[in-house]
């Protein structure tokens, strides 16, 4: 029975300390699939940063709607991604 929890523990602090994905160490294109997969994801993007980056609308919280952004990734300085911000164009009357 102790076996058995030394495992389960093992496993569990493996998964902490794994962190959040780094945009990059990944090509964009796993960049992009790994956002439509998740729906919204974490990524580490630079030494001191990170941000959340989502595939629809459905994962921003009103007023918020997907912004077009860019993180680096191994294979291009500027990867295309979405991440939640005010939109712009929204018009009080």
């Amino acid at each position: 029975m102790s076996m058995t929890i030394a495992v389960s523990l093992a496993i569990a602090t493996g998964a902490i300390a794994q962190g959040r994905p780094d945009s990059r160490t990944m090509s964009c294109a796993q960049v992009q699939d790994m956002i439509v997969q998740n729906g919204a994801v974490v990524l580490t993007t630079g030494q001191f940063t990170y941000d959340r980056y989502v595939a629809t609308r459905q994962f921003c919280s009103h007023p918020y709607v997907p912004v077009l952004a860019s993180v680096p990734t191994r294979d291009r300085a500027q990867c295309p991604v979405y991440r939640c911000g005010e939109d712009l164009f929204q018009f009080d009357e």
